[in-house]
């Protein structure tokens, strides 16, 4: 699962979408120029990150060749292009504030629904009976809305953003935990604002 910020993304996409137009791989400065980039130390970061991604061929110690994409990344572009925003972490416990988009990650077609969907990334062990673990990625469809009994990101008085079940009724939205240690979250319905369903889940069993 490779994680984009979003200028690489832009890197990535304007190799991509103009391969076919280069009559050689562009260098570093036509890059910048391309791009619009005033600092190729900057443009050389972003390269470097791309290339430990796997997108684009190594310089071999030669900063002056030109910079092409790899043979998987001009195969999988399409994969790359779909990728999801990252918006952060989410807490499955204690609610934590969410964060803004910062990149993109590669998400399978079959954990996406039809509509805009986002990423978090899971911290706490308040669903981990619903087989939701401390450091998974959650896939959330985006929308205001929930039914009873779906898990849902909630934010908390516009400010808080937690993963539980929910339960609705004209009063009363509760937020409850899939960890029986654990209660429910209890507050009136102007306190709580639906930001998504869950609709997909992956994870890394690699070390931290």
């Amino acid at each position: 699962m490779d994680v984009l910020t979003r200028r690489q993304r832009e890197i990535f996409n304007f190799l991509r979408d103009n391969q076919d137009h280069f009559t050689r791989p562009p260098s570093l400065d036509e890059l910048c120029a391309a791009l619009d980039m005033a600092s190729r130390g900057s443009l050389y970061k972003h390269i470097v990150a791309l290339i430990n991604a796997g997108l684009v061929e190594p310089f071999n110690g030669n900063k002056q060749g030109g910079v092409r994409l790899t043979v998987q990344a001009r195969m999988e572009g399409d994969a790359v292009e779909q990728g999801l925003p990252f918006v952060g972490s989410i807490a499955a416990g204690k609610p934590i504030e969410a964060l803004e988009t910062v990149s993109y990650m590669t998400v399978p077609e079959a954990l996406k629904s039809d509509k805009p969907c986002y990423v978090l990334q899971v911290k706490g062990d308040s669903m981990i009976e619903a087989g939701i673990f401390d450091g998974d990625w959650v896939v959330i469809e985006q929308r205001s809305f929930a039914n009873n009994g779906e898990i849902v990101v909630a934010l908390i008085e516009n400010s808080e953003a937690t993963l539980k079940y929910i339960e609705q009724n004209a009063g009363q939205v509760l937020l409850l935990p899939a960890n029986t240690t654990m209660t429910a979250l209890s507050y009136r319905p102007e306190q709580v604002e639906i930001q998504g369903v869950l609709v997909g889940q992956m994870r890394s069993y690699r070390p931290h």
